[in-house]
């Protein structure tokens, strides 16, 4: 008869039965686990998915240093911290070492110590208990097994212990890693010592020192470490626990802590000691505690300087009016700090003084706006007042100044106040009065107001029904765009611009289009056909000097063309411009065009004022003309429609009918594969031609501002096309204001 053990009854169950419910099987893992069986103890623990098995199966494999069945039962129960632990001790082969990692994995340090003792590597033992912290047996440890680890775990122990406050012991430990860093040191010639951790622990015993009430040999250890942040940690000791000022001060200063040894000898009253610091020092509470010592020891240059450096402007301003005498000096500092305080200390310097010009601008900056009026007035320094208050002063201060000049009787000036008051009826009345040297401001006063009475009174004066005197018509101009009444600006500017081409001033009528198109264009307003038609005559025709000078005398030519064929609209200067044109198509091989205006000269009232340089040769292409042809024009195609080519000169697209836009630096029409934007006017010009322009002359031909080369972007084609389609939207939309 056999019967079953307890110890193995339930083992013997599943294996007859080739499987068993959930407790037989439980029942039976615990007897493989307890009869070290750990395969079949694995197979059981696979079967039920028990973390709990797992963890009793890992444990009891390390106990018997099975590590590889360990690591795999970590594994199924996830914990990655012991698997990577237990993978590192997969390589090691001696007994003791392997089961005291393991015994340290339990956290028995004891049983680990002993292990790693007996062990191949002993050393184990000490990096353990220095891993922990433990610095008693590692010290202890240190000594006979590794004693060049002394003065380390001696100077870590007394960190510790000096954490812990236990001074007295953690003297002695610094004392020790001292000693036993400099013994390693002459041990090894100098080589073998680590002197960081010399220097560490004399910087230990220095505090330490101090801590055991040593004031005078603990600062003196301080100060030969050399280590300013010693020095610092020393002084807090020796200032906050030990009461000791003067070698607080003394450290703080070795340990490049300026302010805080300043704060002690002002504390202290040790001025002699704090004078040298004290630029070094930028604290504003300490040079105001300096600056007021000084001043009651009567020092008040020192005094002023230091008030200075910690910003306390009414102080500086104090001392250089009352005790220096120097009130200039006090007058640039309150100018270049704008302090009300330090104005108004310096404005009542300036009464007592008799100096009201200087009063008046300092009552200003002190906000005392009413005693600064009254100086003024009572002075007759009103325009120092003004120019001191200038936009900065409230609606009474205005009115207060334009009642003043009103009351004397200068219009001009009353009108200006007015202005800034807002009674604009006031103002334009007064400007009136001053005729044509105040119809600037009038202009603006009206501009601003936007009421249909005063602008009616101003163009009633400027059409001279209030005197019988017409005035210049730039005035009309001026207040039309002043007022935003643009369609009417632009029809004066043609105007004006014609009566100015027909005397011949030329760039005067191009600068005035040219304001006029880029206002309009910035408002998004319809530029007129005209205008614009003007404008590129003008230019056409400011063109030709350049182009002549670069040795481009065909594309002179042809804009010389363009201008003599609206020679009308040049009438101060037709023999000239005529003259020219046929010397530069003669010139540039343009023989039909140089005949066609050499025979407009030859009429009897152009013939006669030939210069007669020219008439002889100017008769000669008309009686010889021989091939009357003009050398063919270049076709470049149109922006608006690829597939259309026309004349370089030609600005209108024969596909669209389009106006094409003209480049600012020849006068032809613009390709969308070399073109850019003036940085300054924004006008459409040829990119290498522009370029070229900007190198020699410097300035844009339209707008004559400077243009660097470097500011010039050269236009993607769909960027150029997308302008031109723009630049015609703009010229059929309806104005937008009237």
């Amino acid at each position: 008869l056999h019967v079953p053990l307890s110890t193995h009854d339930a083992i013997l169950k599943v294996a007859a039965k080739g499987g068993a419910a959930g407790e037989t099987l439980r029942k039976c893992f615990h007897q493989n686990l307890e009869l070290l069986r750990f395969t079949r103890a694995w197979e059981v623990a696979k079967l039920l998915r028990d973390q709990e098995l797992y963890l009793k199966l890992a444990r009891a494999a390390l106990l018997n240093l099975d590590v590889a069945l360990a690591e795999r039962a970590y594994r199924e129960q996830g914990d990655a911290c012991m698997v990577l632990t237990l993978s590192k001790l997969r390589a090691i082969e001696d007994a003791n070492l392997l089961a005291g990692h393991i015994a340290l994995t339990f956290e028995d340090y004891s049983r680990a110590q002993e292990l790693f003792l007996v062990s191949t590597r002993p050393i184990a033992a000490l990096e353990m208990r220095r891993d922990l912290l433990h610095w008693e047996q590692a010290l202890k440890l240190a000594k006979t097994l590794a004693p060049e680890q002394v003065p380390y775990i001696s100077c870590e122990f007394a960190q510790q212990l000096e954490f812990r406050e236990e001074y007295e012991r953690a003297l002695q430990m610094y004392t020790a890693g001292l000693n036993a860093a400099e013994a390693l040191a002459s041990r090894f010639d100098a080589r073998g010592g680590d002197s960081r951790l010399a220097h560490a622990c004399a910087v230990g015993v220095a505090k330490m020192t101090l801590r055991m009430g040593d004031a005078g040999r603990g600062a003196q250890l301080a100060l030969e470490t050399g280590d300013a942040q010693c020095c610092r940690e020393c002084a807090d000791i020796l200032d906050t626990v030990l009461k000791q000022p003067q070698d607080a001060a003394r450290l703080y200063e070795e340990g490049d802590a300026p302010e805080k040894a300043v704060k002690i000898y002002i504390r202290t009253k040790n001025w002699v000691a704090a004078k040298p610091l004290m630029g070094r020092i930028s604290a504003p509470k300490l040079l105001i505690e300096y600056a007021k010592a000084k001043e009651i020891d009567k020092a008040y240059e020192e005094a002023a300087a230091a008030y200075e450096k910690a910003n306390d402007v009414d102080s500086v301003v104090r001392l250089l009016l009352s005790h220096l005498g120097k009130a200039q000096r006090a007058f640039a500092v309150v100018r270049e700090s704008k302090s009300s305080q330090g104005a108004l200390l310096v404005a009542r310097h300036c009464v007592s003084a008799g100096d009201s010009r200087n009063a008046i601008e300092f009552f200003l900056l002190a906000k005392r706006a009413e005693d600064a009026f009254e100086a003024a007035s009572t002075n007759d320094h009103m325009e120092v007042f003004t120019a001191a208050l200038g936009a900065d002063g409230s609606p009474s201060d205005y009115k207060k100044v334009a009642q003043y000049y009103e009351e004397r009787g200068d219009p001009m000036r009353a009108g200006e106040f007015w202005f800034l008051f807002k009674d604009y009826a006031k103002a334009l009345r007064l400007f009136l009065q001053c005729g044509e040297r105040a119809v600037r401001q009038a202009t603006e006063v009206v501009g601003r107001a936007r009421s249909d009475t005063l602008t009616h009174q101003l163009i009633d004066f400027l059409m001279g029904e209030t005197d019988g005197v017409p005035k210049d018509p730039n005035y009309i101009f001026k207040l039309y765009m002043a007022l935003g009444n643009y369609t009417q600006a632009a029809k004066t500017a043609i105007i004006i611009a014609r009566q100015e081409q027909e005397v011949g001033n030329y760039r005067v009528a191009h600068q005035i289009l040219f304001d006029t198109h880029r206002e309009l264009s910035s408002q998004r307003i319809r530029v007129p056909q005209e205008l614009a038609n003007s404008l590129m005559l003008l230019h056409s025709y400011v063109l030709v000097k350049p182009l002549s000078k670069s040795g481009d005398h065909m594309t002179a030519a042809r804009l010389l063309c363009r201008v003599a064929r609206s020679i009308s609209r040049f009438p101060a200067h037709v023999v000239p411009i005529l003259t020219s044109c046929v010397i530069e198509c003669h010139r540039a091989g343009l023989r039909e065009s140089a005949f066609e205006f050499a025979t407009t000269l030859m009429r009897p009232e152009y013939r006669e004022q030939l210069q007669e340089g020219f008439r002889r040769k100017i008769e000669n292409i008309v009686r010889k003309p021989g091939d009357k042809t003009d050398a063919e024009e270049a076709e470049t195609p149109s922006p608006f429609d690829s597939a259309a080519r026309l004349p370089e000169s030609e600005l209108e697209c024969p596909s669209t009918k389009n106006q094409i836009p003209y480049c600012v630096a020849t006068g032809r029409h613009v390709v969308t594969s070399d073109m850019c934007l003036c940085p300054s006017c924004g006008f459409p010009a040829s990119y290498a031609v522009f370029t070229q322009l900007i190198q020699t002359e410097g300035v844009c031909q339209m707008c004559m501002q400077q243009v660097q080369v470097k500011d010039i972007v050269k236009l993607e084609p769909a960027e150029a096309q997308a302008f031109c389609l723009r630049s015609v939207q703009r010229a059929e939309r309806e104005p937008g204001r009237q």
